[in-house]
């Protein structure tokens, strides 16, 4: 498993208990007690430094290259999925993956941004970079999905939408805005659950949901780090900074009332136990499906509506002093 920044210290104590552990196989040099101890002093060193994570240890925990893809909630959480292809326009975006599943008996319309696990896969998938193509896919899909009055599921993991030139030609800004709008409008239920990074429209264009959720150490943003960065200090070295100004992490976007809800991970991150947090997304689907099923689709789709429209909190400071 690639070893983050934060975690150095970390790998060194497992690695030397284990060496220990090893050495105690042949000649019994320390106690099971002095290894106990030794234990018990890892395990406050994983919580010390995993409570003390700056913004972007968070960050650098989100893209850790082991971190659950799309593929993997949608083969561990649902019992059956069906994939659908293409936009019928244009082509099939590999770097969306769209199909009706079956999530603890109940049938959904999934939609899911996919990075890739490998060279070839992110490159198949283009690192979950969607082009025009697959925002219409993504919306055929949901229009399916409001015809069979199945609720949608969107899993965000992206760093943008394609920033390309063909994207351009292709009309990547008018797929985006024509996929808020028409989600914003969807008379069946929607739940958007950010898996990893959700940069931009590239994620806001599948984002709009009844309920969003972010698990713990993702993060939602209208920039990368390294962008905002080389765009307001033109440094890259201050990615740092910026991750820590961007406001980033759950905590402050429920606060603004961005997101409503987080998903608990492991410590350390979602990396460290996969199936502990499949089955956290699990029950928060379930859970909040069941809750939604139960509204008016005309109410559902107004809360829908005043959602979005409530976000952006700003404060004016009166008798400032003018320079």
């Amino acid at each position: 498993m690639s070893t983050l920044a934060h975690e150095k210290q970390i790998f060194e104590y497992e690695k030397t208990i284990a060496q220990l552990k090893e050495q105690n196989k042949d000649n019994a040099l320390w106690s099971e007690e002095e290894i106990a101890k030794l234990e018990t002093k890892l395990q406050q060193l994983r919580s010390k430094v995993y409570s003390e994570l700056s913004p972007w240890d968070r960050v650098s925990i989100c893209r850790h290259p082991q971190r659950p893809k799309s593929v993997d909630y949608i083969r561990n959480i649902c019992e059956e999925f069906t994939e659908l292809y293409g936009d019928r326009l244009f082509r099939d975006d590999r770097a969306v993956v769209c199909g009706l599943a079956k999530i603890g008996g109940q049938k959904f319309m999934v939609i899911a941004q996919e990075k890739g696990n490998d060279t070839q896969s992110r490159l198949e998938r283009n690192f979950g970079m969607m082009h025009p193509e697959g925002y219409r896919k993504a919306m055929r899909c949901m229009r399916l999905a409001a015809t069979f009055k199945l609720p949608v599921l969107s899993l965000i993991d992206t760093p943008g939408a394609h920033p390309g030139l063909s994207s351009e030609e292709r009309g990547q800004g008018w797929a985006i805005a024509q996929n808020l709008f028409e989600m914003a409008r969807l008379p069946t239920p929607i739940i958007c659950v950010l898996i990893g990074e959700g940069c931009s429209g590239g994620a806001l264009g599948i984002g709009i949901g009844d309920v969003v959720a972010m698990l713990e150490h993702s993060y939602y943003s209208v920039i990368s780090p390294e962008g905002c960065a080389s765009i307001l200090w033109r440094d890259n070295n201050k990615k740092e900074l910026a991750a820590q100004t961007l406001k980033m992490h759950v905590e402050d976007l429920m606060k603004f009332d961005i997101v409503d809800a987080m998903i608990d991970e492991p410590m350390g991150g979602a990396h460290h136990d996969p199936a502990q947090v499949y089955a956290n997304v699990k029950k928060y689907v379930l859970d909040q499906w069941n809750i939604l099923k139960t509204v008016d689709p005309e109410f559902l789709i107004e809360q829908r509506y005043q959602k979005f429209r409530r976000i952006g909190k700003f404060s004016i400071e009166e008798n400032l002093p003018v320079e």
